[in-house]
């Protein structure tokens, strides 16, 4: 699979501290650093498009304006555990880990639970580590209300009890929907893919957790930041919009064309994917 994402002239294969370590001798300082320059600058411009895009309206609430409020706030050393759903999108594009942080996710990306489960283990591997677990609610009732059941079985046992259950409560399985959309050109189903809308702070506070409910983008960071100071578990909510697109930034001919069928077939939810496309897309082309 080496340059299955980037082409390559000679792919290396091995451990990357060793082989990084036996490539050293073999470099050579470039005095014309045009290259360099040009590739920090895609990425400044990057970072510049995703903040717009986070900050831009939704019904009700923007996803991505979730992760980028948190990224900056992120305790040090924490253990950061993505799932497999459309959080997963906006969890590897907008979170910056820092030095002395982990991270882990499903490795195919296909594997429904991660978000949830994988958190027993990082807390039991590594007590004293603060942990956030992002998750869309197609997991959450899957395996989450299960697993904050063992987190407060066994909550006690950790030296740092800061850990939050981030669940976007969208009412939709969005990554299949999106996939289907994209991959297929059929538009989304809802009898398969809705599901029931479900009060998951107020269930957390159930068990003896600090539930926060967001519905609004006014309150994103301020949640964040009383979420974060809690001397308990905390799953916090956010009500985010299912039609903001998890796309990728390039989206191929073929992409477009199955997606272009998906709206033409009468998708529910046409007119605010649309929206949405479009305000993303404006920013790429607009920020400089």
């Amino acid at each position: 699979m080496l340059g299955i994402r980037y082409p390559m002239e000679v792919n290396l294969l091995g451990d990357s501290k060793e082989t990084l370590r036996a490539l050293i001798p073999h470099l050579r300082r470039k005095e014309d650093r045009s290259w360099r320059r040009q590739i920090e600058d895609n990425v400044r411009r990057w970072w510049e498009i995703l903040e717009n895009q986070a900050m831009q309206d939704a019904q009700p609430l923007n996803p991505q304006r979730v992760f980028h409020e948190l990224s900056p706030r992120l305790p040090d050393r924490c253990i950061v555990i993505g799932d497999s759903g459309s959080a997963t999108n906006w969890w590897a594009r907008h979170l910056k880990l820092r030095e002395g942080m982990m991270a882990t996710l499903s490795g195919t990306l296909a594997t429904m639970g991660p978000g949830a489960t994988y958190v027993l283990g990082a807390k039991f591997a590594y007590p004293d580590r603060p942990v956030v677990a992002c998750m869309g609610d197609g997991t959450m009732q899957m395996f989450g209300f299960n697993a904050l059941i063992d987190v407060a079985s066994d909550g006690e046992r950790w030296s740092d009890p800061r850990l939050i259950f981030l669940v976007l409560n969208n009412q939709d399985l969005n990554q299949v929907t999106w996939e289907q959309r994209v991959l297929a050109g059929d538009p989304k189903l809802e009898a398969s893919q809705n599901i029931p809308d479900f009060p998951y702070a107020e269930y957390a506070k159930m068990l003896g957790f600090k539930g926060v409910r967001v519905d609004s983008p006014d309150r994103v960071a301020d949640s964040w930041e009383e979420a974060l100071a809690a001397d308990c578990p905390v799953l916090y909510e956010a009500v985010t919009d299912p039609e903001v697109p998890p796309l990728p930034p390039h989206i191929r001919f073929e992409q477009a064309k199955q997606m272009t069928q998906a709206l033409l077939k009468r998708d529910p939810n046409a007119a605010r994917i649309i929206k949405q496309s479009l305000k993303g897309k404006l920013q790429e082309f607009t920020t400089r």
